[in-house]
């Protein structure tokens, strides 16, 4: 058990998530892992998150110790590959993120190379999330893009905010992520004909000319 607790003090800052079936540890069988950190946890020294899923708890001043948060989670198993990025939050909760809309919404939408399915729904904690497939493969120099051109796809179905102040909105995120119109195009055949449809509604086609 001490060998385990080491080995997860070398390799894990607290409050990080730990996958039980990431964990390899020479001469320890995946019989003796689970055993191991099922006592690990039983006193406290390893907290559960979820089914597979545990980490350090970083001490805090309640009794009951630090929590590890569903979008950090989320984060280490969907969103990045170690130190590379793979992939990117999408649907509803990236338009709340925008503030395109007051929803909350009731699940966690991601695009990830991790999935294995165009579509997968699957279950964090009491939470669910649904995995897509990405049109291209997701790195950190296109996915601002791609979860760019995902919200246009669908401005018009979940934006409650509309003309103007939507272009605005818009227009600013462009500046901020440093977005252009030629760093999106070739990217356009891989969505339906809506997306060009929506991009010239909310004049983002316009901004991106004048912004280049």
């Amino acid at each position: 058990m001490e060998t385990l607790y080491e080995y997860l003090l070398e390799n894990y800052k607290p409050n990080e998530p730990i996958f039980l079936a990431e964990l390899q540890i020479e001469g320890m069988s995946r019989a003796n892992l689970r055993q191991q950190i099922k006592k690990l946890t039983d006193v406290g020294k390893v907290k559960r998150f979820d089914n597979g899923v545990y980490f350090l708890p970083k001490k805090t001043i309640f009794k009951s110790g630090s929590q590890l948060s569903p979008e950090k989670v989320l984060e280490c198993k969907y969103l990045r590959d170690k130190d590379k990025r793979c992939g990117y939050v999408s649907g509803l909760m990236f338009f709340n993120q925008m503030g395109l809309t007051t929803q909350v919404p009731m699940l966690y939408e991601v695009v990830s190379n991790k999935a294995t399915n165009e579509y997968r729904e699957t279950s964090l904690a009491k939470s669910r999330v649904i995995v897509r497939k990405p049109k291209v493969p997701v790195t950190e120099s296109n996915y601002k893009v791609l979860q760019f051109l995902d919200l246009l796809k669908d401005v018009d179905v979940y934006s409650e905010v509309t003309g103007k102040p939507l272009q605005e909105r818009l227009y600013q995120y462009m500046s901020d992520a440093s977005l252009s119109l030629s760093e999106m195009e070739p990217y356009f055949s891989y969505y339906p004909d809506k997306l060009y449809k929506n991009l010239v509604e909310t004049r983002v086609i316009y901004n991106g000319i004048l912004a280049q």
